[in-house]
């Protein structure tokens, strides 16, 4: 133990003693008149700019210093911004000798700088800025992450994204990508006349769907208050009260499990159109997420480690069809009302080599049989339709069989023998029977009592309020949900929603 010890108390000591050093290095700066933090800088250029300008124009860019090779009497150097890198020549002939003195002791990689100067290209044709001005408009106090080898400890790289940014370029790509994905969407919805709306974050009851929300309590009012978990509920009065299309982008929070699909802490979009249905989503959620990733510049992903195509049509997956096919069955044989039939729904997960216990619910059963057999073998999302009643509670039934409900998921596979599953989106023909929804929530709420182990005779419905407005009439009505993270996961070709959220929840760091 004493032996691994050693080395870090002298990387911390060697750490601590270039801070102080570069603490020193400012104040002598400071005492010399010369201010290392000015307020502005004269960028007339990107560093893309500057190099795209015609050789011996004049350019002034800025950014910061990520490579400095010294040579005596001149130095290369390369300056990054947000548009990216530029080479500079640095030489004491074109600067002069106070300058370029100045720049040797005091100038350093991760400092910001600004310099002007004019474009040349160098015996190996890289285009170069030929400084004859050079500020410094920030010194760093903290050395850089090693360049050549980047920043690779993964928690490090989340816990200090600022790091992970400077020393991995292409992180810096996803996220580029996160918000074009994010503005394509909008820019689909908006020419379809769909409005953005915003609704309560803080609110009476947590949203509709069944997770556990974060609590906390307003003083003022005296009164108990949760974060969001779902938009349904306030977006269906909306189209109750007269909305015909409406849509929002915004965070939900979920105080439950941290794996590489969740965190408690995400970005969703929901949206509802009146006078649609199920189908109408289905083809919205194709436009949707071909659009994404065209502004993302990708059509073919590599993800879980299978090529996903991303160009329509998608797989549109009738589950009664599928069943039939793959199984040689009618899905109706293990179907009962809302319910599922257990006998022949265990039977048919033992042929198939679905292993469960007595104990696992018929939900867990038909999910195995659902996405390890008639999911497979797919390179492009798959729009599954017509579930069973039995998991889709909230949808409306199909006309005629009231054991299918008008409802779809959309999902991603691996490789078969991984049966890496994704799921991207939800979609329903909402609901509008004010009874019939009343009697979901009753349902509903009994259940989660129960698994809470508490009363079941006297829990409470998630949103009376949301009732009332139903009684007022809703058109047919179709809703859907996709997961921006996942999406975003998706067309990046990422496999941990960490890589795809800049700063994710994190335990406490143990301290050492």
């Amino acid at each position: 133990m004493e032996n691994t010890a050693k080395p870090a108390q002298k990387h911390n000591n060697a750490l601590d003693e270039i801070i102080a050093q570069r603490y020193a290095e400012a104040e002598e700066l400071k005492a010399a008149g010369i201010n290392p933090y000015p307020n502005h800088c004269d960028k007339k250029q990107t560093c893309a700019e500057a190099k795209a300008a015609p050789d011996d124009s004049e350019v002034c860019t800025a950014g910061r210093l990520v490579q400095l090779r010294l040579m005596g009497k001149a130095a290369f150097a390369h300056l990054r911004d947000f548009s990216g890198k530029i080479q500079l020549y640095i030489a004491k002939d074109n600067l002069g000798d106070e300058p370029y003195a100045f720049f040797k002791k005091h100038m350093a990689v991760g400092d910001f700088v600004c310099v002007t100067g004019h474009m040349f290209v160098t015996k190996t044709g890289e285009r170069t800025i030929k400084a004859t001005q050079l500020d410094l408009i920030s010194k760093a106090i903290r050395p850089m992450p090693e360049k050549f080898h980047g920043l690779q400890d993964t928690e490090v790289r989340f816990r200090k994204r600022h790091l992970d940014l400077i020393a991995n370029e292409e992180v810096k790509d996803i996220f580029v990508k996160r918000a074009k994905i994010i503005s394509s969407i909008r820019q689909t919805l908006d020419g379809k006349n769909y409005l953005e709306v915003e609704t309560p974050v803080l609110t009476p009851d947590s949203g509709g769907a069944v997770a556990r929300p974060f609590q906390t309590y307003h003083n003022a009012l005296k009164m108990p208050l949760r974060l969001r978990i779902a938009l349904e509920l306030y977006h269906k009065r909306l189209i109750v009260g007269g909305f015909d299309r409406i849509y929002e982008i915004g965070h939900m929070f979920r105080n439950e499990g941290i794996d590489t699909t969740h965190n408690p802490e995400f970005t969703m979009m929901e949206l509802y159109q009146a006078y649609g249905d199920v189908n109408t989503m289905a083809d919205l959620f194709e436009e949707i997420v071909s659009n994404a990733a065209k502004a993302a510049g990708v059509e073919k992903v590599l993800f879980h480690g299978k090529e996903i195509s991303l160009v329509p049509p998608f797989k549109r997956l009738y589950i009664p069809v599928a069943w039939k096919e793959k199984f040689g069955h009618d899905i109706h044989e293990v179907l009962d009302g809302r319910q599922f039939k257990r006998e022949p729904l265990a039977k048919l997960a033992k042929e198939q080599g679905i292993s469960f216990s007595a104990a696992d619910p018929d939900s867990k059963l038909f999910d195995e049989l659902f996405e390890t057999k008639l999911l497979s073998g797919y390179n492009c999302p798959v729009i599954a339709l017509d579930y069973p009643t039995a998991v889709s509670p909230f949808s409306k039934t199909k006309p005629g069989d009231p054991e299918l409900v008008e409802r779809f998921e959309a999902f991603v596979t691996g490789p078969e023998a991984s049966h890496a599953c994704t799921e991207l989106g939800n979609a329903y023909t909402e609901l509008n029977d004010p009874a019939d929804q009343l009697q979901r929530l009753k349902d509903q709420a009994i259940a989660k009592a129960k698994a809470q182990g508490e009363d079941a005779e006297n829990a409470d419905i998630l949103d009376g309020d949301y009732i009332e407005a139903l009684e007022s009439g809703m058109p047919p009505t179709g809703g859907m949900g996709i997961g921006i993270d996942r999406l975003v996961m998706l067309i990046t070709g990422q496999e941990s929603i960490r890589e795809i959220i800049f700063f994710p929840t994190l335990k406490p760091q143990e301290e050492k």
